[in-house]
């Protein structure tokens, strides 16, 4: 599950869209706009955060000579350490980063929903534009039928079919 850049402010204003709509929650046409900033804000940290993980889990493995297989493990304890959702966990703390926005936005009027309410609204959502990533994954692998996976010819190939098909849909980081 990864979240792209290029989704963010479509996904922001779907959520409000819908949390307004089912009357989760209460703003004023003036504010919409900057609820959705609100949120797109969550997500541009969340992004930014991540990206912070990583590069420091590859200063681990460079620094300690450790293989780059441990890169997963490594994030998972990092993420761990800061309390931040990585992973399977990336919904749920999307979600929980979400309502505490809500809750806290001087541009949100009231917040009807319990938690678990705006939650059942926010995950689909999430999940949806969380899965991209695997479709574009596996739209890449339909593409390539005759190379051998693992192959030098094969990674290039990928690479450029992913980074054709990114530019394509708007997905760039």
């Amino acid at each position: 599950m990864k979240l792209f850049a290029g989704k963010i402010d479509g996904l922001a204003r779907e959520i409000v869209s819908s949390l307004t709509k089912s009357g989760a929650i209460e703003v004023s046409d003036e504010m919409f706009q900057e609820v959705v900033q609100d949120i797109a804000a969550v997500f541009r940290e969340y992004l930014r955060t991540d990206r912070e993980i990583t590069e420091r889990a590859r200063d681990i493995i460079a620094s300690q000579h450790r293989s780059p297989s441990d890169l997963k493990k490594i994030r998972l304890q990092l993420a761990k350490e800061r309390a931040f959702g990585i992973e399977e966990e990336t919904v749920a703390y999307l979600i929980g980063q979400i309502i505490e926005t809500l809750m806290y936005s001087k541009h949100v009027d009231e917040v009807y929903a319990m938690d678990n309410e705006i939650a059942v609204i926010v995950r689909p959502l999430l999940e949806k534009a969380l899965s991209a990533d695997e479709e574009l994954e596996a739209e890449v692998r339909r593409r390539i039928k005759n190379l051998q996976e693992g192959t030098l010819a094969w990674e290039i190939q990928h690479r450029k079919i992913r980074e054709e098909l990114k530019r394509a849909r708007r997905l760039e980081e």
